[in-house]
């Protein structure tokens, strides 16, 4: 089996030195850049499992990097930053990033949420726990194959970032079923975030965007439940 592939982007030789030991000790395959414009140049340019950016960065920063990125690839982001404020967080999310690290930073820390990124994005490995047989869910006019990682509305693919499918296939997995932000927080993610409960929030958000640019109806299906949560609809719109 292929090492995973996984970029750092960051200025500072420093941080890239001691990201790249670390990851080369778990069996990853790091590539580097220095700055934003040969960070951006090789994602698009490369395939890669996952990218380590930051987001303060000489010729374009990391809040540029990921929205144009976005444009083109769901490739998971993971963005480092000194910026420790909720506001930039909250910002990082709206823009496509899938987690979020603050400087200083453990590398251990940085290792376990490469791991939880990687295994998410796997087209496999999500819910292993669970019972259910069926890896294809159909609703109307969507189509979520799991085992292909696809989801499908009105027979055009839908391009999802790894959380936003993740956030999609757990609640359709259990239609009609109302979950707090807290338990999507904790199910989605599936480890100890440093984040607020907007975070889902703001994937909801994305996720709708998306979908709705395709089909109105199918946007409909992720309903939000009043102080409560979410839920996804599954009878008649």
């Amino acid at each position: 089996m292929d090492a995973n592939k996984i970029l750092i982007v960051d200025d500072e030789d420093r941080i890239r030195k001691l990201l790249r030991m670390y990851l080369e000790r778990e069996g990853y395959e790091i590539d580097e850049a220095e700055d934003g414009t040969t960070g951006y140049d090789k994602i698009i340019g490369n395939e890669y499992d996952l990218i380590l950016l930051d987001i303060m960065l000489p010729g374009m920063d990391g809040w540029e990097i990921c929205q144009k990125v976005r444009k083109h690839k769901s490739v998971p982001i993971i963005m480092l930053t000194a910026k420790g404020e909720e506001e930039n967080r909250i910002q990082g999310f709206e823009i496509g990033a899938d987690d979020y690290v603050v400087k200083p930073f453990s590398p251990r820390e940085v290792i376990m949420r490469v791991k939880a990124l990687l295994k998410r994005s796997s087209a496999t490995a999500y819910l292993a726990g669970d019972t259910q047989s069926s890896n294809v869910l159909i609703f109307s006019n969507i189509i979520i194959d799991h085992d292909a990682h696809l989801v499908q509305i009105d027979n055009q693919e839908v391009s999802l970032t790894p959380k936003e499918y993740d956030l999609l296939y757990y609640l359709a997995k259990k239609p009609e079923k109302v979950f707090s932000r807290e338990e999507l927080l904790k199910e989605v993610w599936n480890y100890d975030f440093f984040g607020d409960l907007r975070t889902v929030d703001t994937h909801v958000k994305r996720l709708r965007e998306k979908i709705g640019n395709i089909s109105p109806e199918a946007e409909q299906r992720i309903a939000t439940v009043w102080g409560v949560g979410y839920k996804f609809k599954a009878g008649k719109i």
